[in-house]
C-alpha cells in the first residue's frame, strides 16, 4: 500500500526541514480524520490540498522495488501504458529471480517451463480479481480504497486484520531473504577484495569446471544442507589466511557484522532517502540479463532428456519436487497488495487489463529467459544438473570478475532497500496496534531486534533463500492470491444473482490448489 513519508529527520546534506508546520498540521489532521471513520464514510474524507504531495508517495513489493507513485490531485493517473507496465514489471521483479533455475531443476526442466507458464496465467487472473474487487461494490465510493478495505468489507475485522498477518508474513520474509543474500555477497565480496590485494593465488576445494569461466558445485553427491558452513575456500598451513577464514566466514560471522550496518538504519524514522537509490534495482536485474547472456555464449548449452528417470549428469522432466518451484513462483509473480495503486494511476483507465497482461507477460518472460539458460548451459557433464543452487551465483566461485560485479551491485540495492521494508513493516504493524508508526524508540527497537534477529539465525542455521522463498510465497499467497480474490468475487456474484456452478467450481479449484501449494511446501 502507498504511505506517506513525512520529510523530517531526513538524511541528507541539507537539514533544512522541507514541510511548513502548517503542512505538517495538516498532515496529522488527515491521519486524524482517517481513523474517525471507516473508509467508505465519505463525511470526513479530508480534501485535497491535505493530501501528501505525488513525490512523497510509495508503492513497495514484497521481494524488491520501491516504485514512486505519480498523479493528480483530484487521484486521476497520469502515467502512459508504456511508463504502467515497466513500474510493475519493476515492482514485481524481486531476489526471487536468483531462485528460478533451481527451480526449475526441483521440477524437471520441461515441467518447470509449463509451471512457470500456468502460474504466471494463474496468478494474473488472480490480480485480475483483485483489480476489479472494488467496481462489484454498490453504492459506495471506492475510488480511495485499496486491496486491503475490500477485504474489510466482506469480512470485517478478520479481513483487516488477516490481510496485515499476511502481509507480515510476505514483508518480513523478505527481509530474511535480503539478510541471507546479503550475508552471501558481502563473504563472497570481501573474500574477492582479500584475495586480490594479497596476491592469493585461490584453490578451489570445490568440485568444478577448469578454464576462465569456472563453474563449481559446492555440495556434489549429497543432499543439499540446510547449514552452508562449509567454506568455498580453505587453505591451510597460512596462518595469516587462517585467521582471515576464522573470522571471515560466511554463517558464522559475516551475518553478524552486517548488524552494525543495517540495525541503526532501520530506526530511522523517514525512508525517503533510502527511496532514492531504488532506480539501482533496475540495473541490477538489467546486469543479470546480461551476465546470464554473457555466461550462456560461453559455456555452451548442455541438455539432454530424460522423461521420467534421473542419471548421473541429469534430472527427468517430470519430478515429484514441483510444489518447491510453485511456492518460489507465488512469490515471485505476487504485486497483488499494490496493484491497485499501481493501476490507479494509469492515464487510460481502460487498458488497465490489456497493460496488466503485458506486464506479466514480461515478468514470465524475464523468469524464463533467466531459468531456461541457467539450467541449459550448467554444464553437465562434468557436473550434475543437480548441484543447481538456490542462489545460482553460489555456482560461480568468488574469483569470477563478473560475478563479483553482480554481487557487488546487489549488495548495495538490498541494503538500501531492506531499511524501506522494514519502515513498511512498521508502519503497517505499529500503525494498527497503537496508531501511529513510530510509537516510541523502544517499541520501535523492539521491532527491529526481532526482524534482524530472524535474519541472523535463519543466515546462520538455514541460508537456503529458495526454501525460505518458497515458505513465505505459498503462505502470503494462499490469502492475497487464491482465497479472498476468490471468495470476494464468488460473493460479489451471489449478492448480484449472477453467481453460476461453474464459477462455484472453479474459484473453489482455486482455493484448493492455494491450500495444497501450502501443505506442500511441508511435504517435500
Amino acid at each position: 500500500r502507498p504511505f506517506y513519508v513525512e520529510p523530517r529527520n531526513i538524511v541528507d546534506e541539507d537539514t533544512q526541514e522541507r514541510v511548513s508546520a502548517e503542512a505538517s498540521v495538516m498532515n496529522s489532521r488527515m491521519q486524524y480524520y482517517s481513523r474517525l471513520t471507516g473508509s467508505s464514510d465519505r463525511l470526513l474524507i479530508p480534501p485535497d490540498h491535505v493530501i501528501p504531495a505525488p513525490e512523497e508517495i510509495y508503492v513497495y513489493s514484497p521481494l524488491g522495488m520501491a516504485f514512486k507513485i505519480h498523479g493528480n490531485a483530484d487521484g486521476s493517473g497520469q502515467n502512459p501504458s508504456i511508463i504502467t507496465i515497466f513500474a510493475i514489471w519493476n515492482t514485481m521483479m524481486g531476489t526471487s529471480i536468483l531462485s528460478i533455475p533451481w527451480g526449475i531443476k526441483q521440477a524437471g526442466f520441461t515441467f518447470g517451463v509449463i509451471i512457470v507458464i500456468l502460474m504466471g496465467i494463474l496468478t494474473l487472473y488472480c490480480c485480475l480479481r483483485v483489480l476489479k474487487s472494488r467496481a462489484a461494490i454498490p453504492f459506495i465510493d471506492t475510488s480511495s480504497w485499496e486491496f486491503p478495505d475490500v477485504c474489510k468489507y466482506y469480512f470485517g475485522s478478520f479481513g483487516q486484520w488477516s490481510s496485515l498477518v499476511f502481509s507480515m508474513v510476505s514483508l518480513v520474509g523478505a527481509m530474511i531473504v535480503y539478510w541471507v543474500l546479503m550475508s552471501n555477497f558481502l563473504f563472497n565480496t570481501g573474500k574477492f577484495i582479500y584475495n586480490y590485494v594479497h596476491h592469493v593465488n585461490v584453490t578451489d576445494t570445490d568440485v568444478g569446471t577448469n578454464g576462465t569461466d569456472r563453474v563449481i558445485c559446492p555440495f556434489p553427491n549429497t543432499e543439499h544442507p540446510a547449514n552452508h558452513s562449509a567454506d568455498l575456500y580453505m587453505t591451510y598451513g597460512n596462518n595469516t589466511e587462517d585467521v582471515f577464514d576464522q573470522w571471515w566466514h560466511k554463517t558464522k560471522t559475516v551475518p553478524l557484522y552486517l548488524i552494525i550496518l543495517l540495525l541503526p538504519l532501520l530506526n530511522f524514522k523517514s525512508a525517503s532517502f533510502f527511496a532514492r537509490f531504488t532506480f539501482l534495482g533496475t540495473v541490477s536485474v538489467a546486469y543479470l540479463i546480461i551476465l546470464v547472456t554473457l555466461k550462456a555464449a560461453r559455456l555452451g548449452f548442455h541438455l539432454e532428456f530424460h522423461w521420467f528417470h534421473s542419471t548421473d549428469f541429469f534430472v527427468p522432466e517430470f519430478r515429484s519436487l514441483f510444489p518447491q518451484l510453485t511456492g518460489v513462483l507465488t512469490l515471485a509473480f505476487f504485486i497483488h497488495n499494490c496493484v491497485i495503486t499501481l493501476l490507479k494511476n494509469n492515464k487510460n483507465q481502460e487498458n488497465n487489463v490489456r497493460d496488466l497482461s503485458v506486464a506479466y507477460l514480461l515478468v514470465g518472460l524475464t523468469y524464463l529467459y533467466v531459468g531456461i539458460l541457467i539450467f541449459a548451459v550448467f554444464p553437465s557433464p562434468p557436473l550434475s544438473k543437480d548441484c543447481i543452487e538456490p542462489n545460482f551465483l553460489d555456482n560461480f566461485p568468488s574469483s569470477d570478475i563478473l560475478v563479483f560485479i553482480a554481487r557487488g551491485c546487489l549488495l548495495f540495492q538490498l541494503s538500501t532497500v531492506y531499511p524501506l521494508l522494514g519502515y513498511l513493516v512498521r508502519v503497517q504493524l505499529m500503525g494498527q496496534i497503537f496508531g501511529k508508526p513510530y510509537p516510541s524508540v523502544f517499541h520501535v527497537m523492539t521491532l527491529n531486534l526481532i526482524i534482524v534477529g530472524a535474519g541472523v539465525l535463519m543466515a546462520r542455521f538455514y541460508p537456503n533463500i529458495g526454501s525460505i522463498i518458497r515458505y513465505s510465497g505459498a503462505t502470503c499467497g494462499l490469502a492475497y492470491v487464491f482465497v479472498f480474490p476468490s471468495v470476494i468475487h464468488m460473493i460479489s456474484l451471489h449478492r448480484s444473482g449472477q453467481l453460476r456452478w461453474p464459477s462455484v467450481v472453479f474459484h473453489s479449484f482455486l482455493i484448493v490448489l492455494g491450500i495444497a501449494n501450502l501443505i506442500g511446501q511441508f511435504l517435500m
